[in-house]
């Protein structure tokens, strides 16, 4: 009963974007459970798993598979897109389920092929014989091939939209959606406001980094607050430059950068070793040079 319903279902393409997502998804769902798996075992000793490594990531992916592909015709990536495996080997145009021997196949080549290659790296990474050189080399030519049919096979994806990966094309199994797409109606009013604070958000996020803030707002302080001109001398400082114009403590090493304040040497050195453009918290004058301030009775204690 539940096959003649299958079979009456009609099929709809999948856009390329979706197919992509889904393939993201499941990559990003392998390597949650693999570090799910592995974070059991963090009491133990360090690199208890290594050994083993290629045989319980296949054991995880063996589960994935069964729970996925062979009971529902779906990865957990295209089942959250609403998206399933049509058997694309048949006649009719109507949505037919994949075959058990599609699904065998399929776990053959994604689960058995990785790993195989992961086995066979360990196996011959430490090996410097003339027959393991020879394999080793079969088999890095083999993987290229495969890389290079893979690339081939995404450019033809990209240009007719279906069998995204190499494994689809092999086993005739194409991704559609499982309910029809409804066409979403979306005023031009609010896709014009979502493109303008779109557009917007990316112009702050390039223009920001470019601006000192902090000097932005030293001059804004120092318009909102201005100060009075004082003759630059030194019974000037002594005696209107008691405190750290930064840290607001009693100066310790005091240093002037050429106006009426003085500073911390390890104050004023941080700031301007952070900012090459820092200026006087005070009054807004930009540091062009930071020399001793030698007073006497300025560095009695209070």
């Amino acid at each position: 009963m539940s096959s003649s319903v299958g079979n009456e279902k009609s099929v709809n393409p999948v856009l390329r974007i979706s197919q992509l997502d889904a393939l993201e998804l499941n990559k990003a769902l392998e390597q949650l459970v693999w570090s799910q798996f592995t974070s059991c075992f963090h009491g133990f000793k360090p690199g208890v798993l290594s050994h083993i490594e290629p045989e319980l990531k296949a054991f995880l992916w063996l589960l994935l598979w069964r729970f996925t592909i062979y009971s529902k015709n779906a990865t957990v990536g295209q089942a959250i897109l609403n998206i399933q495996y049509k058997n694309n080997l048949s006649q009719t145009e109507k949505y037919q389920p994949l075959s058990k021997h599609q699904k065998l196949w399929y776990l053959i080549f994604t689960v058995g092929g990785r790993w195989l290659e992961e086995r066979c790296y360990d196996l011959f990474s430490n090996r410097q014989l003339q027959s393991f050189c020879k394999i080793k080399y079969y088999l890095n030519f083999g993987a290229g091939l495969l890389k290079l049919c893979g690339l081939v096979n995404f450019l033809i994806f990209l240009q007719k939209g279906t069998f995204a990966t190499l494994t689809e094309r092999i086993l005739g199994i194409r991704s559609v959606f499982c309910k029809p797409q409804s066409v979403r109606q979306v005023g031009f009013e609010y896709m014009n406001r979502e493109l303008l604070w779109h557009g917007f958000a990316e112009f702050l996020i390039y223009l920001l980094p470019l601006i000192n803030v902090q000097k932005l707002k030293l001059k804004f302080s120092s318009w909102c607050l201005p100060m009075a001109s004082l003759p630059n001398n030194e019974n000037t400082l002594a005696v209107h430059c008691k405190e750290c114009s930064l840290c607001g403590e009693w100066p310790t090493m005091p240093h002037t950068i050429g106006c009426l304040h003085v500073f911390c040497y390890y104050c004023i050195k941080s700031n301007y070793l952070f900012d090459m453009y820092f200026t006087c918290p005070k009054c807004g004058s930009e540091v062009f040079s930071c020399y001793p301030l030698k007073l006497k009775g300025l560095v009695s204690e209070k």
